[in-house]
């Protein structure tokens, strides 16, 4: 006899995890007895059986082979021509084409061939799945609400983990598929890894992102790199800025090594260049595309011609004047944008405190302006530094737990967001909504805050991974809507988002709102500057007052003292010529008595 018992499982519990539990005893057979089996077998008493129904079950697991793609050229030529004809000269090709035409063969494919390509060209004109039936309409976003999603994963390949310090994208966005240049570098000062006896990567790399399996290109600079930037005059050259101090410039139209990998075209000396690592570096304004500025914690900003990178064009140390308190400030983050000015630059720095360069006014202090370095500044070192894509003269610094936006014409800053609950490390703006900025957290989660939607709240968190984060960039092109964000953390893992379209799509009216916003804030804050100005004036004044009223007190009573001293004297005086005519006169009148006598 056999038992059996079906187990069915739905296909919505498959891959569940398995829960044991304590169940009562079930029968699942019962035999009646058999008087037949009482004469072969001898009754025993007691007896003990045990059984077991439960079969032996395993489970397996197979991954398929994964699948690496890479990109390949193809070159295609001219051919089909019979060998007496030469396809580079275009008479023996239209004597062949006559002759062809004129043979009956070819009058009948033609006629063949003719019904069918024309029922395919009416196909293609029915519908034309890759139109864009919506580009262009103004749709409103507003409702939807905010979300992000994973699109891939770029890993560093070296055994050896070190921090994303700096993500960049192509110029040209989709039109190379999109890349992202990622510099990759230990900041931390005598970290453990140093002392190890295992060789530190320096390699940096050019990541595609339809291929985050594999790097694209491979840097090789003399020190491991702390920023890489792109060229938006050239897409092919790049300039980084290394932990040592050096700054380096790539071609990558002309390797000198190895396929996939790069070394740098030219690189700065040692004796001449930063003494600390190069924290940022921007490609600046020339008509030869070949200038670029860097900034470094050791105080000092310098400009450099790539073609020769011997020594700097131009050095300027970051220092402040009496005002300031007559100190050199390290820079850690930059910003330039033309748009704003060809000589205008912006420096964050490791006090937390900002500045403004201007070249022009050079004679004056450096052309360094120095903001408010009490109550306005950050806590720590300023991380990011980035203006507004649409209003250039507001621009945003991210430091300590909070970030704040600025404007040109004010020292104090105008909006600060709320402490946050983990320490910031990194922020950017949005390249097409003028009212949306990023920040990154080291508890490994991405705010994004909408300030057209709110300015007391995020507008939405989006956990990362359990890593700190280190950088963020956003691809910063119309084409792609501004959807696409790159994220590092500290152990070199870059996850590329992909945000909703009520985050990415601008919304109507939202450059005059923003713009309203901030001058209303701006004005409000000269406001306040002024009353402030108005109040200190007030307090020296009354001081002043005081001052000349306990002054004048001070005379009043001086002299009622010199009054009362005097009226003393004079009575003192006159009480000692009195006893003195007193005794004048008693001697007189004992002188009279003896003559009497």
């Amino acid at each position: 006899m056999e038992v059996a018992y079906l187990y069915t499982k739905v296909r919505a519990e498959f891959g569940k995890d398995i829960k044991f539990e304590d169940s009562q005893p079930e029968t699942l057979e019962s035999i009646l007895p058999n008087d037949e089996f009482d004469k072969d077998y001898t009754q025993r008493n007691p007896s003990i059986s045990e059984f077991d129904t439960t079969p032996d079950m395993s489970v397996s697991e197979c991954n398929t082979e994964r699948l690496v793609t890479k990109s390949t050229s193809m070159r295609h030529m001219e051919g089909g021509w019979p060998k007496d004809v030469d396809p580079s000269e275009m008479s023996d090709m239209q004597r062949f084409r006559k002759k062809a035409e004129k043979d009956e063969e070819y009058k009948t494919a033609m006629k063949l061939l003719g019904p069918m390509i024309g029922r395919c060209m009416k196909q293609n004109n029915t519908i034309n799945i890759y139109e864009e039936y919506f580009d262009g309409v103004q749709a409103d976003h507003s409702s939807e609400p905010p979300s992000a999603k994973g699109l891939a994963v770029f890993r560093d390949p070296n055994d050896v983990k070190r921090t994303a310090t700096s993500i960049n994208w192509h110029p040209e966005g989709p039109a190379t598929n999109g890349k992202i240049a990622v510099a990759y570098s230990i900041l931390n000062f005598q970290d453990q890894r140093f002392m190890n006896d295992t060789q530190m990567p320096v390699s940096s790399y050019i990541w595609d992102i339809m291929n985050p399996n594999t790097p694209d290109i491979e840097l090789l600079p003399p020190s491991p790199l702390c920023c890489l930037r792109f060229n938006a005059k050239s897409t092919d050259t790049l300039v980084g800025g290394s932990y040592n101090g050096l700054v380096s410039f790539y071609d990558l139209r002309k390797p000198n090594a190895p396929e996939k990998q790069c070394m740098p075209h030219e690189t700065s000396v040692i004796e001449k260049s930063h003494h600390d690592p190069v924290y940022d570096v921007f490609w600046i304004s020339s008509k030869t595309g070949n200038q670029c500025a860097s900034v470094s914690t050791d105080g000092q900003m310098m400009w450099w011609d790539t073609r020769r990178l011997g020594e700097p064009t131009d050095v300027l140390d970051l220092a402040t004047d009496s005002k300031g308190g007559g100190m050199t400030l390290g820079g850690s983050s930059m910003e330039y944008n033309q748009e704003a000015g060809p000589t205008k630059y912006l420096v964050g720095t490791e006090q937390g405190i900002v500045l403004a360069i201007n070249l022009r006014n050079r004679k004056s202090n450096n052309g360094i302006t120095v903001y408010d370095s009490g109550p306005g500044k950050h806590h720590g070192p300023i991380y990011s530094i980035q203006r507004n894509p649409t209003h250039n003269k507001f621009f945003m610094t991210v430091g300590d737990w909070t970030a704040r936006i600025w404007v040109e014409d004010l020292k104090t800053p105008i909006m600060t967001t709320k402490y946050h609950s983990s320490y910031l490390t990194s922020g950017c703006w949005s390249p097409t909504r003028a009212g949306v900025f990023y920040v990154t957290r080291m508890d490994g989660v991405v705010d994004i805050w909408d300030y057209f939607y709110r300015q007391n709240e995020v507008a939405y968190s989006h956990k990362v991974g359990e890593d700190a984060l280190s950088t963020i960039s956003v691809q910063g092109n119309m084409q792609s809507g501004g959807r696409l964000v790159a994220v590092g953390d500290v152990n070199g893992t870059v996850s590329l988002l992909e945000v909703c379209d009520s985050l990415a799509s601008q919304q109507p009216n939202e450059k005059m709102a923003i713009n309203g916003m901030f001058e209303r804030e701006t004005k409000q804050e000269k406001n306040l500057e002024l009353r402030e100005r108005d109040l200190k004036r007030q307090r020296a004044a009354d001081e002043e007052a005081s001052k000349k009223e306990a002054a004048e007190k001070k005379d009043g009573k001086d002299e009622k003292m010199e009054e009362l001293l005097r009226k003393v004297d004079a009575d003192f005086l006159a009480m000692i010529k009195e006893a003195e005519d007193d005794e004048s006169k008693a001697s007189e009148g004992a002188d009279m008595g003896g003559d009497d006598k």
